[in-house]
């Protein structure tokens, strides 16, 4: 649930962010767009400066006194090799058809594009649900989590294909795109090592880079605006077979790596317990 709730911000910003984006780009142009965005990430830098600390305390010591080797251990594990291949394929399948999604809407389904916004809207809070329900579920059973998840996906992104001619049947799987789109991140997160958390969100953009071309193929194939979202319910069933496959070595825990970390600090500083002496130890002596 820790992580649902750092990604909650996520999940709430494209909630507000892409509908109010693509507002400006509605009315005022493209450039418009880009202006406010850069506005934004200015008030964030500044916020950042201001409340975020330099330093983690203790845990930030370790890391800094320890290195990188530690952390670069996890990477042995064949666990998080899948679960990055599952993050990168998972994220490809639903970005990759959230890129075309106006032209869906317009093109397929019919909508203006005065629609497009508060049709985001409503795919972002399949988002922010999704995250919550998915955090929730994954402290519970965090593998059945992940599989129900890109199961359920990969099933919303075909149907979605096939019946995005009907307004009612977008609006319902927008929805529920967004739901198991983002059910299964948290259980992503905590599937790897501490130490392979940020490569799990680097295989996330990987996979948003990934699932937006090949996405784009199809449509420049002919295949029609559709094409993103078949294309997207193979990378996701990829993906869920990724998932689903067990390594035979045991995960490292977040403990595990935590106390490599601790280890290697107190390596390094092999004097600073056994040989150091309190004053009170030297006047007895």
């Amino acid at each position: 649930m820790p992580y649902a709730a750092m990604f909650a911000g996520l999940t709430v910003a494209i909630v507000l962010g892409v509908p109010f984006g693509a507002l400006v780009g509605e009315r005022f142009g493209w450039r418009a767009t880009f202006w406010a965005i850069t506005g934004i990430g200015v008030l964030a830098v500044a916020a950042i400066a201001v409340w975020v600390p330099a330093r983690a305390g203790a845990v930030d010591e370790v890391h800094r006194t320890a290195g990188p080797r530690p952390q670069l251990r996890a990477f042995r594990s064949r666990q998080v090799w899948l679960t990055l291949a599952a993050t990168a394929l998972g994220y490809g399948g639903m970005f990759g058809a959230f890129s075309y999604l106006a032209y869906t809407f317009t093109e397929v389904t019919d909508f203006s594009s005065t629609d497009v916004a508060w049709l985001l809207v409503v795919y972002g809070s399949g988002l922010v649900i999704g995250n919550i329900a998915g955090g929730r579920a994954a402290d519970r059973d965090r593998d059945r989590t992940l599989i129900v998840s890109l199961a359920g996906l990969a099933v919303t992104l075909a149907v979605f294909g096939l019946l995005a001619d009907g307004p009612i049947a977008s609006v319902v799987l927008v929805f529920l795109l967004g739901v198991f789109g983002f059910a299964g991140v948290p259980g992503m997160i905590t599937r790897v090592t501490d130490a392979a958390a940020s490569a799990n969100v680097s295989a996330s953009n990987v996979g948003n880079a990934l699932g937006a071309w090949l996405g784009g193929l199809a449509i420049s194939a002919g295949l029609g605006y559709t094409a993103p979202l078949y294309a997207g319910a193979a990378i996701v069933t990829l993906g869920l077979a990724a998932c689903s496959i067990r390594s035979r070595r045991r995960p490292w825990p977040v403990a595990m790596a935590c106390t490599l970390w601790i280890q290697e600090a107190d390596r390094r500083r092999p004097d600073q317990r056994a040989g150091s002496r309190t004053p009170s130890s030297e006047a007895a002596a």
